[in-house]
Formats: structure tokens, sequence, C-alpha cells
């Protein structure tokens, strides 16, 4: 049996993108996404607001960075969602957050956490849909297993639950990807 919810923005799972981008001075800021995905190839979309100073900030400088929050950083990831870079200029810092220049677009890499999209602007929809073209991903050493790929139980990415509003650790391997459905 089936027990109706009714409207609820409710999917399993939600990523914590940590977004960032720079202002016109330079200076970095991020938010907490958890609307967000693969858009097409090479491409990522995240939903976001106009009026957070992050999405100011990427319109402005063409490009952006998305990280992947993980469990080590949960506070931190949260903190950049609850506090608003327009009302907390300096939230990164106080989250104890530092960054380098990307190589690739002009947009930080948030030092702490380990695994990072590094987009281009290729478009921000009148309804909030941001999309960028992926044009590098990068990964700290720390999260590569033997085989020199990104292993997600070390990346120990997090995951938003929309039902009780927390965060959950991915990481338990359960099958193959185009692979296990061929026993069919």
């Amino acid at each position: 049996m089936r027990k109706d919810f009714g409207v609820k923005t409710w999917a399993y799972p939600m990523p914590v993108f940590i977004v960032a981008a720079y202002d016109k001075d330079g200076i970095p800021c991020c938010m907490n996404a958890a609307w967000g995905g693969t858009y097409d190839t090479n491409q990522i979309m995240v939903c976001l607001a106009d009026n957070h100073k992050t999405t100011k900030n990427i319109i402005e400088s063409g490009a952006f960075t998305v990280s992947i929050a993980d469990a080590k950083h949960v506070v931190e990831a949260d903190y950049v969602g609850v506090v608003s870079g327009n009302k907390v200029p300096d939230k990164m810092a106080k989250a104890g957050l530092t960054t380098v220049k990307s190589a690739f677009v002009n947009a930080p890499i948030i030092n702490e956490f380990p695994m990072t999209v590094e987009c281009k602007l290729l478009k921000f929809n009148e309804d909030g849909i941001c999309i960028g073209e992926i044009v590098n991903v990068s990964a700290d050493e720390s999260v590569l297993g033997a085989d020199g790929q990104i292993d997600p139980v070390k990346l120990g990415a997090i995951t938003y639950d929309p039902v009780h509003h927390t965060y959950i650790k991915l990481g338990e391997k359960v099958g193959n990807a185009f692979s296990d459905g061929k026993k069919l």
C-alpha cells in the first residue's frame, strides 16, 4: 500500500552544490544550491533566484564553479546556504572557506571541497535556470582511487533530504550501471 503526500518538492537524491563566483572586484561569494544537476552533455544547471549575490556575480562574470559538498564540511556547506552574501559580505571567511582562482574560468575554486566543476555561463533563463558549460572538473588527490579516478567513498558527497531537512552521506555501491540490467 502507498501513502499519498500531495504536492511536495521531494526528489532523491538532491545534490548539495556549493556554487561560487567572483563579483566585479574579484571577491568570491558562494551559496548552497540543492536544485540542480546535469543539463546536457558537458553542461550543468542550477536553479538560482535572482536576488542572490552569487547569481548577480555569475551574470556579471560569465563563469562559476560548482563544488560537491562533502560530509567533512557539512557545517560550512549549510552555513553558506542559510546566510546571504547580500547581508554578510564575508560569509566565506566566516565559514572558514578559502579559494584559488580556476585556471579555466574566471571563478573561484573552494579549497575545502575536494571536487569542483568549473563552468562558463551559457545562459540564465528568466525562470532562474543557470546553465553552464563544463570546461573542467578538478579533484583533490585525497579523493582519488587506485585507478586515478574520483572515488565516491573517499569523496564523501552529501545529499539533501527534503523530507526531513537533513544531509545524508553517499557512498555505498549497490550495482553496476549499464550492466546489471542486462541480466534480465
